[in-house]
């Protein structure tokens, strides 16, 4: 049986919403698609304004360890975060950062989309940031439909503030539907050419 984990990491600063978004895109794998999902989370001591960090692993199957070992996908909100949680990267995972706080990126296989101006600008309100960053996520990770994640948001957010929720979620899948991943390079190590 192949093993299907999929893991995810969100980095940035306390405030920023990372925990509230991985915790949707874990009730949007588990309730809505039928995986599995485990989520977990840890602050740095500064907690409001330091690091923070979630986690989401997804499968088909039983998952055996909640964290995660080698990421498939990480989503970094600021460079801080980026450069403390880069760590366990895989070969051929995906890197997205949001571009209104990240200049420097470890990898070739980055994807840059500026969250939190698209959330200022195009929304109105700074704080759905995390939101943007979620669409663009779950699109980017082919493991989710567009309306399951939608489903998740709007069972999770304050009815008063579903609407710009929504239109947080969708604007950050357009930005990423604008993103061809074939034209990222990819790592000459994978296991498969390992095997050959």
């Amino acid at each position: 049986m192949k093993d299907d984990r999929y893991e995810i990491r969100f980095g940035g600063s306390g405030g920023q919403g990372i925990i509230l978004a991985a915790v949707i895109l874990a009730e949007a794998a588990g309730v809505y698609e039928g995986y599995y999902a485990c989520q977990t989370q840890s602050y740095g001591p500064e907690a409001r304004g330091g690091r923070s960090k979630a986690e989401v692993v997804i499968s088909r199957n039983e998952i055996d360890y909640p964290k995660v070992i080698q990421m498939d996908l990480f989503l970094a909100m600021n460079q801080a975060a980026l450069d403390a949680y880069f760590f366990d990267f895989k070969p051929n995972g995906l890197l997205v950062v949001d571009s209104t706080f990240v200049k420097q990126l470890p990898s070739s296989r980055a994807i840059s989309i500026p969250f939190t101006r698209i959330a200022r600008d195009d929304i109105g309100k700074e704080l759905v940031a995390n939101i943007v960053a979620l669409g663009a996520v779950g699109l980017l990770s082919r493991k989710f439909s567009s309306d399951n994640l939608e489903k998740a948001v709007i069972a999770r957010v304050p009815q008063q503030f579903r609407d710009i929720n929504v239109q947080a979620l969708h604007a950050g899948m357009k930005a990423a539907s604008e993103v061809d991943l074939a034209y990222l390079p990819r790592s000459v190590t994978t296991d498969e050419e390992k095997e050959v």
